[in-house]
């Protein structure tokens, strides 16, 4: 129900005892085939104490496959992570094993940063 509220479009408040609440359409995002994906890795270390992570961006597709795809990534690197916002991130440096696991998956992949 809350997040019903958040996607009404432009009305407080009506006095009109028949009036419906109009919703935004999400429209689904088809994921694209992997040869079609542009990947990028990266190591972060803004806004985290110092830690740092491996940031995988520009997965274009569904919630569900993006996660699927952090499942994969965080158990083969053994470690935790998190999969929203079309980026994935893994706790700790795991560019070069990232980059390998997704070359092997079939995804186009490159580095970023230094």
């Amino acid at each position: 129900m809350a997040k019903q509220k958040k996607e009404k479009i432009n009305v407080v408040y009506s006095t009109n005892p028949d009036f419906k609440f109009q919703f935004d359409e999400e429209e689904e995002i088809e994921t694209l085939s992997k040869a079609q994906q542009q990947l990028y890795v990266s190591i972060d270390r803004k806004q985290r104490g110092g830690k740092e992570v491996t940031l995988v961006e520009g997965f274009v597709g569904k919630e569900d496959d993006l996660k699927e795809l952090g499942k994969l990534l965080k158990s083969k690197c053994g470690v935790g992570g998190t999969a929203k916002d079309n980026e994935i991130l893994i706790q700790g440096n795991f560019r070069d094993k990232v980059f390998d696991l997704l070359t092997k998956e079939g995804y186009r992949v490159k580095k970023k940063g230094g």
